[in-house]
């Protein structure tokens, strides 16, 4: 009995701190290519496919894309891949 219960603290305790390093990061991509109000659309969806991405937002006019994202499940690369493989290219926003 004893041995469950610290098997089962074990596993709750490796849970949470798996848990506890995973934060939530905001990045702005700048979106090429995007020349109609439908491009936003395309973009949005290969970014909301990437595992770990909590939200979006396009915008047509700024060329941007916001995109929120648990850092222990993906990061920019997958994020810049997704976008330039659905005809999209971009890159982390500058200033």
């Amino acid at each position: 009995m004893t041995k469950l219960v610290s098997t089962a603290l074990l596993g709750f305790s490796l849970l949470v701190s798996s848990v506890a390093l995973a934060s939530e990061q905001t990045v702005t991509l700048a979106v090429q290519n995007m020349y109609c109000s439908a491009c936003p659309i395309t973009v949005k969806s290969a970014l909301q496919a990437v595992p770990g991405v909590a939200k979006v937002t396009v915008s047509y006019p700024d060329k941007t894309a916001v995109v929120t994202f648990d850092d222990a499940k993906t990061a920019l690369p997958a994020l810049i891949t997704a976008t330039t493989n659905a005809g999209y290219p971009s890159a982390l926003k500058s200033g």
